[in-house]
């Protein structure tokens, strides 16, 4: 029996504590709060997963040392703001060779540093890879079928992720591309705060369909020139990802999107999703890595200039359309 420690108790940590402890595998949650953790352990259930009854025979600690001695793989689950702090906590209990599967999406603000990264600077004894893509913890823990792609440094950890996570409704893909992988699970977020926005104003499917289209364009641009490969875009973590947070009301950047489009401050906005916003913290840091790089991302640096400088959504979706006129492409050479 494969023994695993999931490090972190909110939505997406629970949900896949939940698909591990049904392939038959032996699950410990950590989380460093303690009210959830006895929340969790007594009721069996978590609040934003109201369809989700965990078994009882799922150990629930506060604990990280438990959490965390003698399993074959950990999954790190805390919001990207948490990652660093955390990753330093686990330092006194990590193994030499640990593999830890990171399932958060970010860029840390500070360093400009992929939450991969973030995690090999705190421990670097431990063999770091990510899981993600279009997989919402609401449906996940339905049952729902989803798909996502684990990256990792060696085929042999891909593989062994992949025969981790599979089941007949979690399909898991493998990839060499983490550095890819994260970049498009990072700012895709933001891209969802703008479309998010768009609705909020009552715009319509044609503007959401250039949000997304426009929106893995700057993505890809972007992670090519940090390194990523381009077929990483235009799969689950990128393309796929984007989709399903742009579109989607389970998604936390949307719904905050929304309110910001309706009038909303930022802080008001996350107050009322009552959840942690990932774009709002990647939206810098995806506008200053596409500064380091050169890289034109307009819809970024608007959503940057909605959040942080108070700037009417609808002037700032006025002036992405009133840019001055060029090619969809670059690529395609004209016959005359």
């Amino acid at each position: 029996m494969t023994k695993v420690g999931i490090i972190g108790a909110g939505s997406w940590g629970i949900a896949l504590a939940s698909l591990l402890y049904h392939q038959g595998n032996e699950v410990v949650v950590w989380s460093a709060v303690g009210e959830e953790i006895e929340a969790l352990d007594q009721t069996r259930r978590l609040r934003t997963l109201p369809d989700l009854m965990l078994p009882e025979s799922m150990l629930f600690t506060k604990d990280l040392e438990q959490a965390m001695a003698g399993k074959d793989f950990l999954v790190m689950s805390v919001p990207s703001i948490y990652v660093r702090q955390t990753a330093a906590r686990m330092r006194a209990f990590c193994k030499r060779g640990q593999l830890l599967v990171n399932v958060a999406k970010g860029i840390e603000d500070s360093t400009l540093m992929t939450l991969s990264s973030v995690i090999g600077q705190e421990l670097p004894m431990a063999d770091v890879a990510v899981l993600s893509g279009p997989s919402h913890a609401e449906e996940v823990s339905r049952g729902l079928p989803t798909t996502c792609v684990a990256g990792a440094k060696s085929r042999k950890v891909a593989e062994y992720i992949q025969e981790q996570f599979m089941s007949p409704v979690f399909r898991v893909y493998t990839s060499p591309d983490i550095l890819g992988i994260e970049v498009g699970g990072a700012l895709k977020n933001v891209i969802a705060l703008a479309a998010g926005i768009a609705d909020g104003l009552g715009y319509g499917d044609n503007t959401k369909a250039a949000l997304i289209t426009r929106g893995i364009y700057e993505i890809t641009r972007l992670g090519l020139a940090m390194g990523g490969r381009p077929s990483t875009f235009s799969g689950l973590s990128g393309i796929g990802d984007l989709i399903v947070t742009c579109a989607s009301m389970h998604s936390r950047n949307r719904q905050a999107g929304i309110l910001i489009g309706r009038g909303y401050s930022m802080q008001a906005a996350m107050d009322e999703v009552k959840m942690v916003v990932e774009g709002v913290y990647s939206a810098k840091a995806g506008l200053a890595l596409a500064e380091k790089y050169h890289v034109p991302v307009p819809i970024i640096r608007e959503v940057n200039r909605v959040l942080f400088e108070g700037k009417e959504p609808k002037t700032a979706v006025n002036d992405l359309m009133l840019r001055h006129k060029t090619e969809e492409s670059t690529e395609a050479d004209w016959d005359h």
